[in-house]
């Protein structure tokens, strides 16, 4: 299989030596303290393990291609670690066991479903390494889930509970984010319906105010949006394909994989804004401020699509190394870098 073919929609091929960092902050101390996995809810034996004795099992190796929702992608990347498929002969999961939650020591306990008999299918991997070194706090060792074929939010970091279950319990990507919950990179699978529906975003849109509101999928394409006030704004997969948002305010807004395909956003302002995977293609940036902004994954061209432009808009150094080696040639022949 060519590298092209193992790409599914939407997706770009970071550059082969990164491994973006995005998602949940890191438990303090993960590195520090003692960490175990328990597996529990509908099964015969409940068990605790530590590291090391999960680390004495069988150890199951996969390479797997890492597809972001947030649009890149990192391809074969070798784990190594215990099948989850290994772990239920060890607590036996009762009949009405018909999924499985995975539940993480962050901060907000974030965590993800499968059904059980998808988790299986999919060799989900209880990952102890990666790249033949244990995993990275960042990357969200010492324990992560890992599920192939799947966008990579259903690879919880820091794993410490499995919970087996006889319904569904949408986890924190799937029931505060929006995202799918099906997660299938090739049938781009990223997000949930909007949270709107259109008589509303029609009212809001014509307000030209936005700030503080949860509008994921909002579809304000072909509008003029001039001064739109989005500030705090969640803006995740929003279209403003051909806006007219010149002077708009998106500062601390979650534009995660929102398309501004041929908007005019001179002069528009995206500090502290999330805009990972979001797409510029043919969009004026001129003058525009993206201090401190997120742009992994972020395109500024794509395929036959007209380049953006960039006249007068700075980049740092931290975001152009954040981008896709193509955006990034792209971005640096053409834009100010501080």
């Amino acid at each position: 299989m060519t590298e092209l073919t193992k790409i599914p929609p939407g997706q770009q091929v970071v550059a082969s030596n990164k491994w973006p960092v995005i998602g949940e902050r890191e438990p303090a101390n993960s590195e520090k303290t003692s960490w175990t996995l328990s597996l529990g809810g509908l099964v015969e034996s409940p068990a605790t393990f530590s590291t090391s004795q999960l680390l004495s099992m069988p150890q199951t190796s996969l390479v797997v291609d890492i597809h972001c929702v947030t649009r890149w992608s990192k391809l074969d990347v070798p784990f190594s670690g215990v099948l989850l498929k290994d772990l239920l002969r060890l607590v036996e999961p009762k009949p009405n066991a018909k999924f499985v939650s995975f539940v993480s020591r962050s901060a907000r306990k974030h965590s993800t479903s499968l059904p059980l008999d998808v988790a299986i299918a999919h060799d989900c991997l209880i990952a102890l390494a990666a790249e033949g070194q244990p995993i990275e706090s960042g990357h969200g060792g010492p324990i992560r889930n890992i599920v192939p074929r799947k966008y990579f939010y259903k690879s919880v970091k820091w794993l410490e509970e499995i919970e087996f279950l006889e319904e569904d319990r949408l986890g924190y990507w799937e029931a505060d984010a929006g995202y799918h919950n099906l997660a299938d990179p090739w049938k781009e699978q990223r997000y949930m319906a909007a949270t709107i529906d259109r008589r509303t975003a029609a009212t809001l849109i014509d307000s030209k105010d936005f700030s503080n509101r949860d509008l994921r999928s909002i579809d304000a394409s072909n509008r003029n949006l001039d001064g739109l006030n989005a500030v705090g704004a969640k803006l995740r997969d929003a279209a403003f394909d051909n806006c007219s948002l010149a002077k708009a305010d998106f500062s601390d807004a979650n534009l995660s994989n929102a398309s501004f395909v041929g908007a005019n956003l001179s002069g528009a302002k995206f500090s502290g804004t999330d805009v990972e995977g979001a797409d510029f293609s043919g969009a004026d940036l001129t003058d525009v401020d993206l201090s401190g902004s997120s742009l992994i994954g972020a395109s500024f061209f794509s395929g036959e699509r007209t380049h953006a432009k960039l006249s007068a808009t700075t980049f740092s150094q931290h975001q152009l190394d954040s981008l896709n080696p193509g955006q990034r040639e792209f971005v640096v022949s053409i834009a100010r870098i501080q």
